[in-house]
């Protein structure tokens, strides 16, 4: 490619102006729509599983506290074979146990009141079990 103008030399001029415009602009696109939150793969799930086969550090079950109607038709919170109509008396039950780092799993029907699955996740705090997994569950438990 020739860039002389009809026999003589000519010098070329280049407008950088307008790519420096190009530059910034594609710059601050750039920025606005990338994303700095942690991608899902990323997060530290709640469910921890050990690696080593046949190693458990305690034989207790977790803690599973249901939202579920009771025998009278009312919703409860269930836990074990027990039922429980308040919060307070779950956070009396709840403090008792011992292994609280294992977690606890709150799970609860479509039905259930938001307010009672509310009430069983900020028991489980607390009685200081952490982490507290939240598990929906399609009809009653």
């Amino acid at each position: 490619m020739k860039l002389t103008s009809r026999g003589h030399a000519a010098k070329l001029d280049l407008q950088m102006t307008s790519m420096i415009d190009v530059v910034f602009l594609l710059l601050i696109f750039f920025l606005v729509t990338s994303s700095f939150q942690k991608t899902e793969r990323e997060l530290d799930p709640a469910v921890k599983v050990e690696r080593r086969a046949g190693a458990r550090t305690t034989d207790l079950a977790p803690t599973v506290v249901d939202v579920a109607r009771g025998a009278g038709g009312e919703f409860v919170y269930r836990l074990g074979g027990r039922e429980l109509t308040s919060v307070g008396e779950l956070t009396q039950v709840l403090v008792q146990f011992e292994n609280k780092s294992d977690g606890a799993f709150v799970r609860a029907a479509d039905q259930a009141p938001y307010a009672m699955a509310a009430g069983a996740i900020q028991a489980c705090k607390e009685a200081h079990f952490s982490p507290v997994s939240y598990v929906p569950t399609e009809g009653t438990p």
